[in-house]
């Protein structure tokens, strides 16, 4: 779980730490971050190089750049504002590792059956004034705010399998909605006690 707070801008970063090419498909808020679809685990993603990492900023508007993502009311987020408020509040990672060729198969199958998938972009995240005015108790969601340059490619991608390899799921609101629901504990109305809070030898009891 992550609290944020509103108006805040925030970004993604991702890291392989398998020695191999890794596709990710990324979702918040149940949105594809790529293409903008409500979000499936067969759709496009961000390919990250061996021991690579990347930082996704924004959702992805071009080849050259993306609208930032920043924590926001529900009505003011880009799931809500495009009638999908039902998974406002998390942000999904599906990874996929690549297919390798076995020994004794054609190089020219292999290329016949390859996919293109988004190629990975390093963007990063600006200091800039996002919008504001989200009230404390509101549900979070994420924004679709400011551009920001974050150049991306096109690259060749083949799936080892349909089926993700692993799936990250990661919740968000305000610190206050976390608290409320006990996610976060709340302060003790007394002191917590301290076993140690003194180094004396044992006296006498009055």
């Amino acid at each position: 779980y992550v609290a944020g707070k509103p108006g805040d801008l925030y970004a993604l970063e991702l890291k392989n730490r398998t020695g191999d090419r890794l596709l990710t498909v990324v979702s918040v808020d149940g949105v594809n971050v790529v293409s903008g679809e409500t979000a499936a685990t067969s759709q496009r993603g961000y390919v990250l190089s061996p021991l690579g990492s990347i930082e996704i900023a924004g959702w992805r508007k071009s080849s050259q750049d993306v609208a930032a993502f920043y924590f926001t009311a529900l009505p003011d987020s880009y799931a809500g504002r495009t009638n999908r408020p039902a998974n406002v509040g998390v942000i999904g990672i599906a990874a996929f590792r690549e297919y390798r060729e076995p020994v004794n198969s054609s190089h020219e199958n292999a290329l016949g059956e390859s996919r293109t998938d988004s190629a990975p972009a390093a963007p990063a995240a600006s200091k800039a004034e996002a919008k504001r005015g989200a009230a404390a108790d509101e549900r979070l969601g994420t924004g679709h705010g400011e551009r920001l340059y974050a150049p991306a490619q096109q690259v060749e991608f083949r799936k080892a399998s349909e089926r993700p390899d692993e799936i990250i799921s990661v919740y968000y609101d305000s610190f206050d909605n976390l608290r409320a629901q006990g996610i976060i504990p709340t302060a003790r109305h007394r002191p917590i006690p301290n076993p140690f809070p003194s180094d004396r030898f044992v006296p006498d009891p009055s």
